[in-house]
């Protein structure tokens, strides 16, 4: 299976430098073209295009269903990628996460209806899942706001 998934990843890899560092494809084709189940797109996907290597990965599931894939500048935004290696782990208390939505702000990164808003998503109150995973779930909705904010300024909307 090594094999398989180094050569998704090359495939990808090579497609997205052809297409300016950001791909949209199809799951089940992606599959057929490497002739294996779509268990195994998602596999590497969720293995080899993490935030934490510099990519963010949105996938809409049915039958209409794409996967964008975009890689993130890092050296063009060195201090929100910081966050997402570093400050933000796999879990987050409201408060640590409250704190660095603060430091986005204070940075003038973020607009204060854009802290907010971040700062409801995350807050206790929002994340309506058990105390063993809230946390959890919290560090990861707080790194994929980073990341969609990281891929905003990368194309210039910010």
């Amino acid at each position: 299976m090594s094999a398989l998934c180094n050569s998704i990843e090359a495939f990808i890899k090579s497609l997205m430098t052809e297409n300016d560092d950001e791909l949209e494809l199809q799951r089940n084709e992606l599959a057929q073209y490497f002739n294996c189940a779509p268990s195994h797109i998602n596999y590497v996907l969720s293995t080899r295009f993490t935030l934490e290597r510099g990519y963010a990965v949105q996938s809409k599931r049915g039958g209409g269903g794409f996967i964008r894939i975009v890689r993130i500048d890092i050296d063009e935004d060195e201090a929100l990628y910081s966050l997402l290696t570093g400050r933000i782990g796999d879990t987050m208390d409201e408060r640590s996460a409250n704190a660095v939505i603060g430091e986005l702000r204070s940075c003038d990164v973020i607009s204060a209806r854009e802290a907010a808003l971040m700062k409801a998503s995350v807050s206790d109150k929002a994340i309506a899942a058990p105390v063993s995973v809230r946390d959890a779930v919290r560090a990861r909705c707080l790194k994929y706001q980073v990341a969609a904010l990281i891929r905003v300024r990368k194309e210039g909307l910010a």
